[in-house]
């Protein structure tokens, strides 16, 4: 007689415990939080026939190529922690998909100033698009065209800001690293270049766009663009910091911003730029349909047992609609949360981080959308 499974077994998605199954890798990618001199932050439009986060606004990231760079071993904890790997994947990524390279002059070339050295690297529209297509196209490796037009990318100038780690039970899975980047402020006397962000000719996305983050926000809250969960997550926590500057004083009011938040982002236990969060159901609240209320403590699968946490403070609420995103997104205090009682059984359930039955087809799928890397976006 077959051994009978326990019952909470048997109310897991697809009638199956999740041990009876190996967790999917999590595949290494990397976003970054582009910042422009006016202190505003650069999201992409997803196309609409896409199969992942269609229609959705999302920050320019994608897989690390092996051309990006070594990463350790799968088995290896050190692979979902901060690299030149990333840094070089987060950087071609954001050419390939914006058109704004983030590299500049090589210090280690004939006749470059240590001033210029410092200042992003200047080419001219017809070859940067061309070196665009040739690094999508994989015709010439990144680091290669970047050295041939007499730069480096600029890894250095990338503040790590979180890594998101798809939660085990979704059967394809990420481990993300953002960042933040700054554009540099514009300052009387020094050249500036315009950093106009472009869409890739509609392969992966149509629009381009710098908005303020509390912009994208409240478009979001309206219902006129749709965030996924980490997305919506980082642009309320750097909400707080990145304001529009008046005309007056804007370049000091700016830097200021800039240096609150870098400073924000080295507090906290973990700081942000070492948080790795992989977001579980802690509740369901009452009488509002599919509204979940997600903790973002638990490091991910890959982590279990090491010193790695993710931020025990926050919880974001969102409302999974299937195919049509998420709505209904915004981020809060988790002691405001667990200090309410949570006694009736479904309640029980998802704070013992399960997915109810009923609903864990809809859930996993509308997760499995927010929670990818990109080019299933991050």
């Amino acid at each position: 007689m077959a051994e009978q499974r326990p019952k909470e077994q048997q109310e897991d998605e697809g009638n199956s415990p999740p041990s009876s199954k190996p967790i999917p890798i999590a595949s290494p990618s990397a976003s970054i939080l582009l910042i422009s001199p006016q202190n505003e932050i650069l999201l992409l439009r997803r196309v609409h026939h896409t199969t992942s986060f269609a229609s959705a606004h999302v920050f320019p990231g994608g897989h690390i190529d092996p051309g990006d760079g070594p990463l350790p071993p799968r088995e290896d904890a050190r692979l979902h922690e901060d690299s030149p790997a990333y840094r070089v994947g987060a950087i071609r990524e954001c050419f390939e998909e914006s058109g704004i390279l983030l590299a500049t002059r090589d210090p280690n070339q004939d006749a470059v100033s240590s001033s210029s050295s410092s200042m992003l690297l200047r080419i001219e529209e017809g070859e940067r698009d061309r070196g665009r297509k040739a690094v999508h196209d994989k015709s010439i490796g990144f680091k290669e065209w970047v050295e041939e037009q007499g730069g480096v990318p600029d890894t250095g100038s990338l503040h790590p800001f979180t890594r998101w780690l798809t939660p085990g039970n979704l059967p394809k899975r990420f481990s993300t690293q953002m960042y933040l980047y700054f554009l540099p402020l514009a300052h009387p006397g020094i050249p500036q270049t315009l950093h106009i962000p472009t869409s890739d000719g509609g392969v992966e996305h149509t629009e381009a766009q710098f908005l303020s983050a509390a912009e994208w926000l409240d478009l979001a809250k309206e219902n006129k663009i749709i965030l996924f969960p980490p997305q919506f997550f980082l642009l309320s926590v750097v909400a707080d910091f990145l304001k529009p500057a008046d005309s007056s004083g804007a370049s000091q009011t700016l830097q200021a911003q800039r240096d609150r938040l870098l400073g924000f982002a080295k507090t906290g236990d973990p700081t942000w730029g070492e948080k790795c969060i992989s977001p579980t159901p802690l509740k369901k609240e009452k009488g509002k349909g599919k509204v979940l209320i997600m903790a973002l403590d638990e490091p991910g699968p890959e982590l279990e047992g090491t010193d790695r946490k993710g931020d025990a403070e926050r919880v974001i609420w969102v409302q999974f609609k299937g195919k049509e995103g998420t709505s209904g997104l915004h981020v809060g205090w988790r002691r405001d949360v667990v200090g309410d009682e949570l006694d009736d059984a479904e309640n029980r359930e998802y704070q013992d981080k399960k997915v109810t039955k009923g609903m864990g087809k809809s859930v996993d799928e509308s997760m499995q959308r927010a929670l990818r890397g990109n080019k299933e976006h991050l």
